[in-house]
């Protein structure tokens, strides 16, 4: 068995550090090109106080679908994902103001 050291982010999300030898490979960078969000900060978290300390960067808001409160909108994040939330996960955000004042509501 080896033990290998990890980051202080990924100790308190309670990954393991000791692997059996047949478990290791060779490091390869990630190609964040080819897969997207393999960061060990863009990798999901299940702890909520942890989650609260952490938000992900939006880059733009660009569309919607629904009215109101009912609405939900496809979000680009700042590593290039595309993903569509509903109205109050993304109401507090500034983007939201700038995306609805360029459609002028």
């Amino acid at each position: 068995s080896y033990e290998i050291e990890l980051s202080a982010h990924l100790k308190s999300r309670g990954i393991h550090n000791v692997f059996h030898a047949s478990l290791l490979r060779i490091h390869e960078p990630n190609d964040d090109r080819l897969f997207p969000g393999r960061m060990d900060t863009q990798v999901i978290i299940s702890d909520e106080e942890a989650m609260a300390d952490l938000e992900w960067a939006v880059d733009k808001i660009i569309s919607h679908k629904g009215k109101g409160r009912n609405s939900t909108f496809e979000v680009v994040w700042k590593a290039g994902d595309h993903t569509w939330l509903p109205y109050h996960e993304i109401s507090h955000l500034a983007t939201l103001k700038t995306y609805l004042d360029a459609l002028g509501i």
